[in-house]
């Protein structure tokens, strides 16, 4: 037998070459599954009500996509826990057995990073939604993962809360937690990492262990909770979070501001968050996405470049005066509207329309699938990454749009095509990665918030490097029989 080298990114130490040769032996070996059989169903049966373990068709089906382009994987059987301790015994089984689990939230994903691609056993959370304790002296809360956010922080307004990450999805905490889920709030307020202070985690093993403390701060050993955060599932089921929360800013005002050119645009972006402004939402549109915006809204924004603009504060004097900085800067990029001071009506139905893009696209191009692009650049590139994708895609002869979190350097575009269209499809795909690519060159990342899924594994290696074994290492280590999320961010 001819084994392989060992890696030279391990230094010159005999321990270090031996684990780089276990690494790169164990990647070639296939892990073998297996299936659920009755006797692994009786003893579900066994742990929790049978009336939360179900086989039917109709919701193997429910729970075999998401929402992106991916295929169709049917787990073998469906379960909705009720706590950690059962979660923990079908771990030990899965373990035991070599079953692949999946975690679950609402399916609302655009990377197919809950499709049970190995089939096996989804554990749906969306019954583990209780909202556990709300310490509002210390602005925070302890929910259970399947808790969905927009409910979540319809609860909090009461108290004059809320959690700021907001993917527009209803997403549930616990995948917003399994992608590091962000939105159009991220620019002021930061992704769903920047709120995590502690977690309840049950392992492969299944041992139920807390991450993190209550403090908001802490310098005590390896940040934990920052590891599971953005895992996909792939480490271990969360099943409880304590979130830090803010205060509802007292006002708000917002802008919309179109221009004759995307460069235009992009280039105001760069501007307002170079001038020391602090926007709580920038968002861009380019004129195809606002054109199916207004279709499907039924509102009636120029067909134009266009950024959304959001500032929060405590007084109106301020966010004024706010805004007529931005006013000052977009007139340097001449802008053909610029609407500010907009009422809290056309405010959030403005918001629903941005918030509305996906299915303003779907309903727009029916037949057609979107690939979903989620790069991020620095801000100094953002006119770059949006010039260029918009270029690819229409030298491949597609449709496309562009869209994005632009305060942050969060570009989406979505490439239509047909799936089963093998030379059309292959265009899309040439042009998602050759965009991809492009971000990876300009120092961005293959995805800014919806995560690696299936669809962006390819990426991993350019992104990363020789961190990327290290990456494996965790993995392996944290879960040996890799039956977490199988197929998710490593090939």
């Amino acid at each position: 037998m001819e084994y392989p080298s060992p890696s030279p990114h391990w230094g010159d130490g005999e321990d270090a070459g031996f684990w780089a040769f276990d690494i790169q032996l164990t990647e070639k070996n296939l892990v073998e599954y297996t299936g659920v059989t009755k006797k692994e169903l009786d003893f579900i049966r066994s742990i929790v009500d049978p009336e939360r373990v179900s086989t039917g068709e109709s919701v193997l089906d429910l729970h075999s996509k998401d929402e992106s382009f991916h295929p169709r994987r049917k787990p073998d059987v469906v379960v909705w826990p009720l706590s950690a301790v059962e979660i923990s015994q079908i771990l030990k089984l899965a373990d035991a057995k070599r079953i692949p689990v999946t975690p679950w939230g609402a399916g609302t994903s655009l990377e197919g990073n809950p499709i049970p691609v190995k089939a096996g056993i989804v554990l749906d959370l969306q019954q583990m939604n209780h909202i556990l304790e709300l310490r509002a002296e210390d602005l925070q809360v302890r929910i259970e993962a399947g808790v969905i956010y927009k409910e979540l922080n319809q609860h909090l307004s009461r108290f004059g809360l809320f959690f700021p990450p907001d993917p527009g999805a209803s997403a549930t905490i616990g995948g917003m937690v399994g992608n590091n889920a962000s939105g159009v709030r991220t620019i002021k307020y930061g992704a769903t990492k920047d709120f995590v202070l502690s977690m309840v985690v049950v392992l492969p093993s299944g041992e139920i262990i807390r991450v993190g403390t209550n403090a908001v701060k802490s310098s005590s050993g390896y940040d934990l909770c920052r590891l599971f955060v953005g895992s996909e599932g792939t480490l271990g089921v969360v099943t409880e979070v304590t979130l830090r929360l803010i205060g509802l800013p007292a006002e708000f005002m917002a802008a919309v501001v179109q221009f004759r050119s995307i460069r235009e645009a992009t280039d105001t972006v760069f501007q307002i968050m170079r001038s020391g402004l602090s926007p709580a939402a920038l968002e861009f549109l380019d004129a195809p996405t606002v054109q199916v915006v207004n279709q499907f809204k039924k509102l009636s924004l120029e067909e134009r470049p266009t950024l959304f603009i959001e500032f929060h504060g405590t007084s109106a004097a301020g966010l004024k005066e706010d805004l007529e900085m931005v006013k000052e800067i977009c007139g340097e990029n001449r802008p053909l509207r610029f609407d500010s001071g907009i009422g809290r009506e056309e405010r959030n139905r403005l918001w629903e329309a941005r918030y509305g893009v996906h299915e303003s696209i779907k309903a727009s191009n029916p037949g057609l699938s979107p690939l979903v692009i989620d790069t991020a650049v620095p801000i100094s590139k953002y006119s770059d990454m949006v010039e260029w994708g918009q270029k690819i895609v229409k030298e491949k002869g597609l449709q496309g749009y562009a869209f994005g979190h632009a305060g942050n350097g969060n570009l989406h575009m979505e490439i239509m095509g047909i799936p089963e269209e093998e030379v059309q499809w292959q265009k899309v795909q040439e042009a998602a990665e050759e965009i991809v690519h492009f971000a990876l060159g300009c120092g961005g990342t293959a995805t800014g918030e919806h995560g690696i899924g299936i669809g962006k594994r390819k990426f991993m290696k350019e992104e990363h490097g020789e961190s990327l074994l290290l990456m494996k290492q965790i993995k392996k280590l944290v879960d040996p029989n890799g039956i977490m999320n199988p197929g998710k961010i490593f090939d």
